[in-house]
């Protein structure tokens, strides 16, 4: 996929993502259009008054989301010798219009005959399997289509596996399945395609991507970005430090990475290069900011949502674990800009690059209350995700009915057009995220097939192969799953890469770790997985969003990437802090003056980190003054740590924090006196 991308922008980019490739005839364009706006409104009416079964509900969002598919991305993006037909893009050819009807009705089928396929439950009929056999396939197809062929190779290879089980060596042997057993599994039961993760992205997830493309169209992303211009532009590598603070602001509503480059990077980029960033950097200080926005609480990425469920606690809980990692790895990246302009000698923006801030915060301010009363609904009223979210979106509505209104007015157009262009812009923010829900909803779908082949009896299989692999070494294993998190990342989405490493591996890193007396939360085990599947968006060669940003900054995509992945190791770092010492994810902590002294700790933590990591802190660092970065760092993150090593009471592990931040101020001191010396 990387040599496919190498010349396209970003807009491109991020039209694939979303399957907008086609060139469509008006009617076909109104033919997308309904097709979108009833899924959105399908989707408003479940948390408020449509009351189905949840098994109806997700074949309902399949069926949306298969039919829209097919209807918008051509079989190949790139004319064929002799495949032409298969890659017209600029119509949509009768085989697709087949494929897209054929989709939805096999997805609905276990909708349609809900009640008899109950009553023969594990005895399908001649029926069932072929309705099952051209779900698979299609399914399959639609998902090579949207992401990519990875999931979809992943996918069959575990079918074949299911079938050839018996045929393999000792070690991965199998008892096999028949295909009756197979489909009864993955296409009839909620095992399988309509399983936990396509229930999540059904109840939950499509609402906050509805809400993230609405305040979009609204023009809430410009007003982030704006916002954080005023507010930190005048400061050292002030545009670098915006375009975080940006990025992770829209990364709230976003859950990807390449949405968030579209909507900032070409505010934030040009003005990172006009300071004196290489294109390089500039491009990978965004690529690493829009990256992580799927970290930050409290609405995260879709693969968060799953979490809660697999984990089984309530979205809150997620929401708390994931706040200090979350927080701690942006403040590294602040950093990381900071000490990049130090280092380059970069100042702030000049006065007439930087938006007055009263000035922005008065134009734009509407746009915070729906996501103030999200925030107030499932941190305050604890309120389900879903409800929180349809409730802002409602308020949403009216937000945007008020802005247009009083802009028409301004401009002397009357209240009328104001009400309609609110309507036209709801509609295009219900079709744009019908859009981006394809490729979480199809993900999710393609990965509940090798769910349902875990669950039919290989998961101790694939935990032994995994423990012999790691030898029963938890570091070995941990590093084992961040490295394949990482490559199957390459070609899968954040929330197909998580469910497929965390239906494989998270079980196993917790069952290793107490071998060796290692407590280590299953909620910390999720995360971790979590992590390295974001942190796979930026991976070289194929991470997207670097050739995104690369697009925009017009800097070359592989070292954008490979720059973006080293910015991004105060991630992976914190990550594998906080499987050891779960202090970090806030497990048993509920004392707000204890997390408040663990969240102040791991930023200077982090601080000290990317001392290490970027080779300077007040100056350029010397070779001695490494170990004591390094020190520092592990015990503010770490102090149970250090407590074992010298055999102390671990109850008594934070009374070796001030060691940590001696040890920090120190070598700070002792660059000061250096620079003095000079």
């Amino acid at each position: 996929m990387a040599v496919d991308t190498k010349h396209k922008s970003a807009i491109e980019l991020l039209r694939e993502e979303t399957g907008d490739v086609r060139s469509l005839r008006p009617f076909e364009r109104y033919i997308v259009g309904v097709v979108a706006v009833l899924w959105a409104l399908y989707q408003l009416a479940l948390p408020s008054v449509l009351v189905i079964d949840s098994t109806q509900e997700r074949a309902i969002h399949l069926a949306f989301a298969m039919t829209l598919l097919f209807l918008l991305m051509p079989a190949f993006q790139r004319p064929r010798k002799h495949l032409g037909y298969f890659a017209v893009s600029d119509r949509i050819p009768i085989i697709d219009y087949a494929c897209a009807v054929l989709g939805a009705l096999t997805a609905l089928y276990l909708a349609l005959f809900y009640e008899s396929l109950a009553m023969r439950a594990g005895s399908p009929i001649t029926v069932d399997l072929v309705s099952g056999s051209i779900l698979v396939i299609l399914l399959l197809e639609a998902t090579r289509r949207i992401i990519g062929p990875a999931l979809s190779v992943i996918a069959a290879m575990f079918t074949l596996y299911a079938f050839f089980g018996p045929y393999m060596p000792d070690l991965l042997a199998f008892k096999g399945v028949s295909l009756s057993k197979y489909l009864s599994n993955i296409t009839l039961s909620t095992e399988g395609i309509y399983g936990i993760p396509l229930g999540v992205s059904s109840a939950i997830v499509y609402l906050f991507v509805l809400l993230g493309a609405l305040l979009d169209k609204a023009g809430a992303g410009r007003f982030f970005t704006q916002l954080a211009l005023s507010f930190l532009g005048r400061f050292k590598g002030g545009a670098a430090k915006a375009a975080i603070v940006a990025s992770g602001a829209t990364g709230l509503v976003s859950g990807s990475s390449i949405a968030n480059i579209v909507t900032t990077g070409p505010f934030t980029i040009p003005l990172m290069k006009k300071i004196g960033y290489p294109a390089k950097k500039a491009a990978a200080t965004e690529v690493a900011a829009s990256t992580d926005g799927q970290l930050m609480p409290p609405i995260m990425g879709a693969a968060a949502f799953i979490i809660a469920e697999y984990v089984n606690v309530p979205y809150i809980e997620v929401v708390k674990a994931a706040a200090i990692p979350a927080f701690a790895s942006y403040f590294g990246l602040f950093c990381i800009s900071h000490l990049e302009a130090s280092k380059l000698g970069i100042e702030g923006l000049p006065p007439e690059d930087i938006p007055s801030f009263w000035g922005t915060l008065k134009e734009g301010i509407h746009y915070l209350i729906p996501l103030g009363v999200l925030l107030y609904e499932l941190v305050y009223l604890r309120h389900s995700p879903e409800l929180a979210a349809f409730r802002a979106i409602i308020l949403l509505f009216l937000v945007i009915f008020f802005q247009e209104v009083r802009r028409t007015i301004l401009a002397k157009k009357g209240f009328g057009s104001g009400v309609i262009r609110g309507f036209q812009l709801i509609i295009e923010g219900f079709i744009q995220g019908s859009k981006n829900m394809m490729s979480v909803a199809l993900a999710c779908a393609s990965a509940g097939i090798i769910v349902g082949v875990v669950n039919m009896g290989i998961g101790g299989m694939i935990s032994a192969v995994v423990e012999i692999l790691s030898h029963g070494n938890i570091f070995l294993l941990l590093i084992i799953t961040a490295m394949a998190s990482l490559l199957i990342g390459m070609g899968l989405p954040t929330t197909a890469t998580y469910i497929v490493m965390a239906s494989l591996t998270a079980p196993i890193i917790v069952e290793v770790g107490s071998l060796f007396d290692f407590i280590i939360p299953l909620m910390a085990a999720h995360l971790f997985c979590f992590y390295f599947g974001i942190l796979a968006d930026d991976t070289p060669p194929v991470g997207l969003a670097a050739y995104a940003a690369s697009a925009i900054a017009d800097s070359e995509p592989i070292p954008t990437g490979i720059q973006g992945f080293l910015y991004d190791i105060r991630t992976s770092c914190i990550a594998f802090m906080f499987v050891f010492n779960p202090d970090l994810i806030l497990h048993n902590i509920n004392s707000w003056p204890q997390a408040l002294l663990i969240f102040c700790m791991a930023l200077i933590g982090m601080s000290s980190f990317e001392c290490f990591a970027q080779g300077w802190c007040l100056t350029k660092n010397k070779l001695y003054e490494i170990p004591f970065f390094l020190s520092a760092a592990w015990i503010l993150f770490h102090p149970g740590g250090l407590a074992n090593l010298l055999g102390i009471d671990p109850a008594k592990k934070y009374y070796l924090f001030p060691i940590g931040l001696v040890v920090y101020a120190l070598v700070v001191l002792v660059q000061k006196l250096r620079m003095k010396g000079k």
